[in-house]
C-alpha cells in the first residue's frame, strides 16, 4: 500500500500517446460506434472514416472473399490495423540487409493486429471463404497509399 497526497492531480490521458493497436482494439469493441457505417461492396473493398481527431484517422474496412489491396505503403503515416471479424492475410515485402527480396505472410484472425510505419510495404487479402472486417489507425499523416511492385531479386520498388 502507498499513500497518495491530497494535492495529487490525475491528468487526462493524451490520446496521441496511446498505442495504435490499443486504439484499434477499443474502437473494434465499440460496435455501436461504427456498425452504421459498415457496408459490403461486391466490386471493391469498402472503407469508411470512423473518426479523425487528435492527429489520427480511424478507418473501417470490409473485405469480401478475394478482395485485397495491391502492394503499397502509407507514405509518412504510422499506425496499426486489427481484424474485427473473419480472417485476413498480410504479405510484407522488404529488402534484406544483403539486398535480397524477402516476403513474409502473416495470417490474422479476429482480435489480431499488425503495426506499420513509414516505408512498411505490404498487401492485405481476404483469402478465406467468409467476409472480414478490420479497423485501421493512421498517425503522422493521412491515409495515403503509395503503390509498389515486387522485383524478385531487389525487393519492393515504388511505382
Amino acid at each position: 500500500m502507498f499513500a497518495v497526497p491530497d494535492n495529487t492531480l490525475l491528468r487526462p490521458e493524451n490520446p496521441a500517446l496511446r498505442h495504435p493497436v490499443r486504439v484499434a482494439l477499443e474502437v473494434a469493441a465499440d460496435r455501436e460506434r461504427w456498425a452504421g457505417l459498415l457496408r459490403y461492396d461486391p466490386d471493391e473493398r469498402f472503407s469508411a472514416l470512423v473518426d479523425a481527431a487528435g492527429g489520427q484517422e480511424i478507418w473501417l474496412l470490409s473485405w469480401l472473399p478475394g478482395q485485397h489491396t495491391d502492394l503499397h505503403d502509407h507514405e509518412f503515416a504510422s499506425g496499426a490495423f486489427t481484424v474485427v471479424s473473419g480472417r485476413l492475410a498480410e504479405t510484407v515485402a522488404r529488402r534484406s540487409p544483403d539486398g535480397r527480396a524477402v516476403t513474409e505472410v502473416h495470417a490474422l484472425a479476429a482480435g489480431q493486429s499488425r503495426v506499420f510505419g513509414p516505408g512498411y510495404v505490404h498487401e492485405v487479402r481476404n483469402a478465406g471463404p467468409d467476409p472480414a472486417i478490420s479497423l485501421h489507425v493512421y498517425r503522422d499523416g493521412p491515409r495515403a497509399v503509395r503503390p509498389f511492385h515486387l522485383e524478385p531479386l531487389g525487393g519492393p520498388v515504388r511505382d
